[in-house]
C-alpha cells in the first residue's frame, strides 16, 4: 500500500483555523505610578517561539488546572468579576478567580516576580508546578491587589486563538522576586520599564499596543473602578470594540 499525502487547500486551511476555539488565557499589565510618567513592564519574547517571536508583550499564557485549585488571600472587586462574566460561556466566581490567577502565576513564571501578601505564611496543599514553586516563597496570591482591564479574542484564520483577559497589578504588590528567570534561553529574554510612549515605539502585536492606549486613556480619567472595560474581537472581517 502507498502513502497519500493529504495536503490541504489554502481555503480549506482557513476554514480549519476558523473553526479553532480560542482558549482561556490571562496577561497582566505591570504599572510603576511612583514617578512623574507612569511606566508598565515589557518583556521581548524569545525570537524562536512560533508565536509572535521576538515582541515585546506582557507577562501571561493560557489558563491552568491548578488556577482554580491555588489557594489565595483577598477576593477580587465585585465589578471585576461581574465584568469577567460578562459575555462568556459558563461564567462563574470560580473562572474569574481563575483568571486573574492565571495571570500572577504566569507572571511569576516570566518575570520571577511574585504578588502577593507574606502576611500569612506558606500557603498550604499548593497545586504542583509553579505554584508549589510560589508557595515556597511564603506568598499568597493577592487576588484583591488586581484589576480587569481589557479583553481580546485572537481573530480567526490564525493558527492559536486566546480569549485573553487584561489585569494590572501595581508595582507595590511585588512581594518577593527569583532572579535568573529572564535570559537568552528564556520565553522572555529581557525585560524593560518604559512608560506608556517608549512603550508604543517597541515592537509590539497590535492587540498589545491598543491596549496599551486604552489603560493610558484610563489612568488620565482617574482608573475609576466604574469605568468600562473594552472588549476587541472580529466580526465579519471588522474589528470591534464593546465596552463591558
Amino acid at each position: 500500500m502507498t502513502d497519500h499525502a493529504v495536503t490541504l487547500t489554502q481555503a480549506e486551511r482557513v476554514r480549519v483555523a476558523s473553526n479553532i476555539r480560542p482558549k482561556d488565557a490571562a496577561t497582566m499589565m505591570i504599572l510603576d505610578r511612583s514617578g512623574p510618567k507612569p511606566r508598565v513592564l515589557m518583556g521581548k519574547r524569545h525570537p524562536s517561539h512560533k508565536f509572535m517571536p521576538g515582541k515585546y508583550v506582557f507577562p501571561g499564557g493560557r489558563v491552568d488546572v491548578g488556577d482554580r485549585k491555588m489557594a489565595a488571600t483577598g477576593a477580587l472587586p465585585q465589578i471585576c468579576e461581574d465584568r469577567l462574566a460578562a459575555r462568556t460561556v459558563r461564567p462563574s466566581p470560580a473562572k474569574a478567580r481563575a483568571l486573574a490567577l492565571a495571570a500572577i502565576r504566569e507572571t511569576f513564571e516570566e518575570t520571577g516576580l511574585l504578588f502577593g501578601s507574606t502576611e500569612f505564611g506558606k500557603p498550604e496543599s499548593a497545586p504542583e508546578g509553579s505554584w508549589a514553586d510560589f508557595a515556597r516563597h511564603g506568598i499568597y496570591p493577592d487576588l484583591s491587589t488586581v484589576t480587569f482591564v481589557a479583553r481580546a479574542i485572537t481573530p480567526p484564520r490564525r493558527p492559536k486563538r486566546f480569549d485573553t483577559r487584561f489585569f494590572t497589578v501595581d508595582s507595590t504588590g511585588i512581594a518577593g522576586r527569583v532572579e535568573g528567570v529572564t535570559g537568552p534561553d528564556s520565553e522572555l529574554i529581557d525585560l524593560v520599564w518604559v512608560d506608556f510612549d517608549e512603550a508604543k515605539e517597541l515592537d509590539l502585536p497590535t492587540i498589545t499596543k491598543v491596549i496599551i492606549e486604552e489603560v493610558e486613556a484610563r489612568i488620565a480619567a482617574g482608573f475609576a473602578p466604574y469605568l468600562p472595560v473594552p472588549f476587541f474581537w472580529e466580526k465579519n472581517l471588522r474589528f470591534v470594540r464593546e465596552e463591558l
